[in-house]
């Protein structure tokens, strides 16, 4: 049996499981430039305004973080620069699905079931990283001749498509080395997700210092989210940067095929410590086993929302130099844009707003950590006991609702206190602060109440939660800058938060948002307590 045996055969499988997935996620990423570039041409139709549009978009930190560096103002620099945070997206989606057909099957067993066979040992690995791959490759040639098609140069449109693509495989192959880790699929996506989330970090921290002529812009060389940017498309291409992610890809895939040979079956590189014969007293209950299996993952996250929020509010004071001498005009697109306030509490407005998304994606998680359990049998062999399944549920939405809030209050509270003790002001600050993260919390609700509902009705597509969000997420961002309609900008449901600090704080929304949670999370629990367990 040669070292790929099977491979072909597991690759049919994948593509089978993910039939439906992974033909959403190679289309939906190319319809957004082109969305942009009608918001463009409708929008900022003269060479001029695009130039105005460009001149105060690089003196907005926040777009900045967001989107990376811009290097111009045509149309394709625009376009592909405003589409900066498809390669998040798909760094992740890269991530998860390499992480599903490895970690994930070896976890349930069935990667040992499939090993009994004619099946080598790393071919469940290869066909994961195969299909991924291919995928990323394909997303990116489409990409490149859908903006070909709009009537963009074909080099720049094949730089932007490059970019997407290496994102993709780069991320497929650190998917397969967290894979190897750790026992528990969770646990790996954990890894994963703090490896992105470190990148983006890295690539936001460049490419503010680069254009602040600081001396910290190589940051964004250590990131790939930040090589997808290297290609420069339309502003001089840089190929050179494939032969880059290439040796990184090569590099990755090396060391998750050293690492797999070199454990055993079901274990990681991190060995899982024994429990004790016993249960303790603690664990009697629903909700003691619920955060049992959500404290390390409440504990990461809060962490990693102190310390960004620690790292964002360092950098708010120089805001404002970066924009002092921004022209009359330049202030005029900065109002319309939609911010309030001044420019720092307009870069604080924008930071809020992504972490509302990035607690908005938690809380989904957290709730579909029950679809885990039901699909994994363990609910089913839990119910069997004295336990109610609304107790059951009610003590995984808890730490839906709470750890996101209670992420949320770390977040604004470690910016407002950096950003206090810059200005000299804690007192000021902090609790502006701190109130502008804690009004995400509702709308976070929302998505937390939409995955229950979806997992009580509609089993099978809890995970469109996360299709939903990131739905919200474009015309959230996207609408008022680009002049949609506004009832496409009200699809967003981070459109109805009060923009603060700086703007005004209204509380209806925040009631209405609250209904709107509640009124799905009843809808959940009542499709749970009604409809057969498991449903596969």
């Amino acid at each position: 049996m040669t070292g790929l045996t099977g491979t072909g055969r597991l690759i049919r499988l994948a593509l089978r499981r993910d039939r439906v997935l992974l033909p959403l996620w190679v289309l939906i990423p190319c319809l957004f430039p082109l969305t942009f570039i009608a918001a463009f041409n409708a929008g900022f139709p003269t060479a001029a305004a695009r130039q105005e549009y460009a001149e105060t978009s690089l003196h907005n930190v926040a777009f900045t973080v967001a989107y990376g560096p811009l290097h111009g103002s045509s149309l394709g620099q625009l376009v592909t620069w405003r589409a900066g945070f498809i390669p998040v997206v798909i760094a992740v989606f890269s991530l998860l699905t390499v992480i599903r057909h490895t970690r994930t099957e070896e976890e349930a067993g069935r990667r040992e079931l499939i090993g009994a066979t004619a099946v080598a040992r790393h071919a469940g690995m290869a066909a994961a990283l195969i299909m991924t791959c291919g995928a990323s490759l394909i997303l990116g040639l489409v990409s490149a001749l859908a903006l070909v098609n709009a009537g963009l140069g074909a080099a720049g449109s094949l730089a932007y498509g490059s970019g997407l693509a290496t994102t993709g495989c780069v991320f497929a192959a650190t998917g397969a080395v967290v894979a190897q880790l750790t026992t528990g699929a969770g646990s790996a996506r954990g890894i994963g997700v703090t490896v992105i989330g470190t990148a983006f970090l890295l690539r936001g921290i460049g490419a503010v210092s680069e254009k602040s002529d600081g001396g910290l812009g190589w940051l964004s060389w250590l990131s790939p989210i930040g090589w997808a940017h290297q290609f420069r498309p339309f502003s001089g291409e840089r190929w050179w940067v494939l032969a880059l992610a290439g040796c990184g890809v090569a590099a990755l895939i090396a060391l998750a095929v050293a690492l797999s040979a070199r454990r055993d079956l079901g274990n990681g590189l991190f060995q899982a410590r024994p429990g004790p014969a016993g249960a303790a007293p603690g664990l009697r209950s629903p909700l003691a086993l619920a955060w049992r299996l959500h404290r390390g993952s409440l504990a990461n996250r809060i962490a990693g929302f102190a310390v960004v929020g620690f790292a964002l509010g360092g950098i708010a004071k120089s805001i404002g130099e970066l924009m002092r001498n921004r022209t009359p005009e330049a202030q005029a697109v900065l109002a319309w844009l939609g911010g309030h306030g001044t420019v720092v509490d307009q870069y604080l407005q924008g930071m809020m707003s992504m972490f509302g998304v990035i607690a908005a994606a938690y809380a989904i998680q957290a709730v579909l950590h029950l679809r885990a359990e039901e699909s994994g049998g363990r609910a089913e062999s839990l119910l069997a006991a004295p336990v109610d399944r609304l107790r059951w549920a009610g003590g995984h939405f808890a730490f839906a609702l709470l750890g996101p809030a209670a992420g949320l209050a770390v977040f604004g509270t470690a910016l407002g206190l950096a950003h206090g003790l810059n200005t000299g002001d804690v007192g000021r600050e902090l609790p502006r602060a701190l109130g502008a993260a804690l009004v995400q919390v509702p709308a976070v609700w929302v998505f937390a109440g939409l995955a229950l509902a979806l997992f009580g009705l509609l089993p099978r597509l809890a995970a469109g939660a996360f299709a939903v969000l990131l739905v919200s997420l474009l015309f959230g961002w996207v609408g008022g800058e680009l002049k949609l309609s506004q009832w496409v900008i009200d699809l967003s449901v981070f459109a109805h938060i009060p923009t603060l600090p700086g703007g005004e704080l209204t509380v209806l929304p925040l009631i209405v948002l609250t209904a709107m949670a509640a009124a799905l999370t009843l809808a959940g629990l009542f499709g749970l307590r009604h409809r057969d367990l498991p449903v596969g």
